[in-house]
């Protein structure tokens, strides 16, 4: 639970240099990965919530393989996006810093419930006080 990735100041979050590793390596899964797409997204001081969404529509017909993207699963994106900040936090000469083990996922079913879930990573920052030591209110549903 250590604030690694900066502060919320008046209900917004102000990122650190780990902070800033941190989104700069998720928006890259999206420039790595031709078949991910970024949605909402929100680096707090001690957890970071994001949603991502995975095309899975081939390049190329069946005949031509060659053309086909492998597309990779969401928990080889996640170990991705937690390697490559990992390793650009300690480059920074933080050399303590580890992620936890795993992640929290949920498939969102609807626009209904996309659009819930966006309202509450936009509005992480401004609840921060109240979650604060909670770990049970990080998780969004």
């Amino acid at each position: 639970m250590q604030e690694w990735f900066g502060e919320v100041r008046n209900g917004e979050m102000v990122m650190d240099e780990c902070g800033n590793a941190v989104a700069q390596q998720w928006q890259w899964l999206a420039v790595q990965y031709e078949y991910v797409e970024l949605d909402e997204f929100v680096v707090m001081p001690n957890h970071f919530h994001g949603i991502i969404i995975i095309h899975n529509s081939n390049v190329g017909t069946g005949r031509d393989l060659s053309l086909q993207v492998k597309v990779k699963p969401l928990s080889a994106l996640i170990g991705a996006f937690k390697t490559t900040s990992s390793k650009l936090i300690h480059y920074l000469g933080y050399y303590d810093f580890a992620w936890q083990r795993s992640f929290y996922d949920h498939i969102i079913r609807g626009d209904e419930a996309l659009e819930k879930i966006r309202v509450y990573i936009r509005n992480n920052p401004l609840n921060w006080d109240l979650e604060k030591g909670k770990p049970d209110n990080y998780l969004p549903l």
